[in-house]
């Protein structure tokens, strides 16, 4: 009887199952990055609209401060404060910005429920400061302080203050998905009224 010698390498079964394991392993791999990839795009997306709130809010917030006359009465639900105070909130606020006389027309922020965004008023002509494809729910201005020149004693000893609340959902682009969020912006007059 003849011995036939063992050769070395693999059978066609072992090479199957190799293949197939690899295969497996690569598709699990790719849909993972590429799922990656697409949180990645979402993010950088839902980012860019975020940056554009940020910089009209830190707009605002920058303009605020410089003014002074802070009226918050014009769309006020309550107000336990100075005249113009509105310490229950309201959805629309009003000051003199810096540089201008007392003659000339004040700014006014408002909140237009109709369009989801926030406008402001220059002159007589609102002019929208929000990305039109983000859509803000609720905006609410409290307003403190306003007191100003008052002729009853003790006067107010609180500076001229505002806080802003907004919340609202922003979309992530390429997809169906869309954020909520809420964000808080306070703002305190820098001219000394106490």
């Amino acid at each position: 009887m003849r011995v036939i010698p063992h050769t070395k390498g693999f059978t066609l079964v072992e090479m199957i199952v190799a293949v197939g394991l690899f295969a497996v392993v690569m598709i699990v791999s790719v849909g993972a990055l590429l799922a990656l990839v697409g949180a990645n795009r979402k993010a950088q997306a839902l980012q860019s609209v975020m940056n554009n709130l940020d910089v009209t809010l830190d707009g605002m917030a920058r303009g605020i401060r410089m003014g002074t006359t802070f009226d918050g009465s014009l769309a006020c639900s309550s107000n336990n404060g100075g005249p113009k105070d509105c310490t229950g909130g309201g959805s629309t606020f009003s000051f003199e910005p810096y540089g201008q006389t007392p003659s000339d027309p004040p700014w006014i922020y408002t909140y237009n429920s109709a369009t989801k965004s926030i406008s402001k008023t220059v002159n007589g002509t609102a002019i929208g400061i929000t990305a039109p494809e983000i859509s803000i729910d609720s905006m609410t201005f409290y307003v403190v302080g306003t007191n100003r020149g008052c002729t009853v004693t003790p006067c107010d000893t609180v500076q001229p203050k505002v806080v802003i609340v907004v919340s609202g959902t922003a979309p992530v682009l390429q997809t169906k998905t869309r954020t909520t969020f809420h964000i808080q912006v306070t703002a305190v007059q820098r001219v000394l009224d106490l």
